[in-house]
């Protein structure tokens, strides 16, 4: 049975930040993700965490200047030393909240830059951080991101993250397999999982068009659900979609697909 987190950044964004866990909790979730935890205080987090009884599946490593517009920096080769500081401080943070996964965003390719001298700096620095956070019983991702909703973007296809994975050449950097950017840029949603299962740590879902939830677009997910749950896809399912509606009205989509249902999660909690 697939287990679904909600991505806390995308589905409830409109709520303060560490409100966020126990709606993802009444929602009935038992796993969450965000983008990032660094503006928040660690023990703040974590309360959240525990007080409503979820597991913590994924956030990000510093990304850089993103309000400013920055989508990652680990490609930029002027950046590795504050790429580094930010590894730490990933590190820091997935222990405290008991992460065991965080995802690196490459960044946008900069105007006129050199491609080898890019790839050699997102090889180093992957290599870097994977090797430390191993250290931390931690895994690395990286995940490919479609340039229609950020153009530019240095890493758009699995086939682009499975050659770099080969090069940084360590056992513990895996996928990030977002469906709904793998429909965006190039569809076979299975047979791509299928072709690269044992590189793919975990994956992410929305709907398109319109990055909404399950059932509102074209992707057909109770065949994909059925498929991964087939291939004994045992990790988590990030639930990274705008909610079409209202968060809560539009969640008939999770019962359906076997995902825990508010009561469900209560009596968990009890148990």
């Amino acid at each position: 049975m697939p287990r679904f987190a909600a991505n806390l950044t995308m589905m409830f964004g409109e709520v303060p930040f560490l409100e966020r866990f126990s709606q993802a909790r009444r929602a009935g979730f038992a796993g969450v993700e965000f983008l990032f935890p660094y503006a928040f205080d660690k023990q703040a987090v974590k309360a959240a965490l525990t007080d409503n009884g979820l597991v913590q599946v994924l956030h990000n490593l510093p990304a850089g200047d993103w309000a400013g517009g920055e989508r990652g920096i680990a490609i930029l080769p002027e950046r590795a030393e504050e790429f580094r500081r930010g590894v730490a401080t990933a590190i820091e943070y997935a222990t405290a909240l008991g992460c065991p996964q965080i995802n690196c965003l490459a960044g946008l390719t900069p105007p006129g830059a050199a491609e080898d001298v890019l790839r050699a700096t997102f090889v180093a620095n992957l290599r870097h951080a994977a090797a430390e956070l191993a250290r931390h019983g931690i895994r690395l991702l990286i995940e490919p991101i479609n340039t229609y909703d950020i153009p530019g973007f240095y890493l758009t296809t699995v086939e682009q993250a499975a050659a770099i994975i080969a090069a940084v050449g360590s056992d513990n950097l895996f996928i990030q397999y977002d469906l709904y950017h793998q429909q965006r840029t190039r569809g076979e949603l299975v047979a791509t999982f299928m072709r690269h299962q044992g590189l793919i740590g975990h994956v992410q879902l929305a709907d398109n068009p319109g990055r909404h939830e399950p059932g509102t677009g074209e992707i057909n997910y109770p065949f994909v659900f059925d498929a991964l749950d087939a291939a004994g896809y045992a990790g988590w399912i990030g639930c990274e979609y705008k909610p079409a509606g209202d968060t809560a009205d539009g969640l008939g989509w999770l019962t359906a697909a076997g995902g825990l249902r508010p009561q469900d999660a209560d009596r968990e909690l009890r148990a």
